[in-house]
Order: C-alpha cells, then sequence, then structure tokens
C-alpha cells in the first residue's frame, strides 16, 4: 500500500511534540527536576513522471534532531531555570579565539 505525501507529513509531524521539548519530571526528596531540550525537524516528499510519461517516481524525506537546554527545577513555590552546559559551544568558541590569535599575532 502506498502512503501518500500527506499521510507521511501527518506521521513525521506527529513526531514533534511536547514529550520530545519537554521529559519525564524527575521527583526525589521534595524536588522536581523537568528537562527541556530543543527539537527542530523538517521535511519534504515530491512525486514525478519522466517526460514521455511512462514512469513514475516518488520520494520522501525527514530529519528531527533534538539537543538538551536546560532544566526546571522545582523546590516548594520555587522554579527555577538551570540552561544546560554546552561542552561543544566552548570547545569550537575557544578553537576560534585561538586562531584569532594566532592571526594577530603572526601579523606583528
Amino acid at each position: 500500500m502506498k502512503e501518500t505525501v500527506e499521510e507521511i507529513v501527518k506521521g513525521h509531524r506527529d513526531a514533534i511534540t511536547i514529550r520530545r521539548v519537554f521529559g519525564e519530571p524527575y521527583v526525589k526528596n521534595g524536588v522536581t527536576v523537568i528537562p527541556a531540550a530543543k527539537v527542530v525537524g523538517g521535511g519534504g516528499g515530491g512525486v514525478g513522471r519522466s517526460s514521455d510519461g511512462t514512469e513514475e517516481g516518488s520520494g520522501t524525506g525527514f530529519g528531527l534532531s533534538g539537543k538538551p537546554v536546560g532544566v526546571y527545577v522545582i523546590k516548594g513555590d520555587e522554579v527555577r531555570w538551570v540552561p544546560a552546559f554546552d561542552v561543544n559551544r566552548v570547545i569550537a568558541g575557544s578553537f576560534a579565539l585561538a586562531a584569532i590569535a594566532l592571526l594577530v599575532t603572526s601579523r606583528r
């Protein structure tokens, strides 16, 4: 059975839900932690026919990416946002600064 593009897109749209953004709450010693993530997705599809009209083809594609951004910490009546520490961004920034420093000092 061939799915239509609309059916495929609907199925992929259902993959990007609030459950993908906010994880299950974790409770210990009266403190609740709710993890949060940045979720991005996209897709596309199409149908084509050969120039003489004898052959037909179709295709679809979809991608989904997520990364942690932090957690909500709830203790009593207090809610606090704790951002995630992105080690890769720090490393990339360090390399960029080192490259700039090398360029500046090599021109002297």
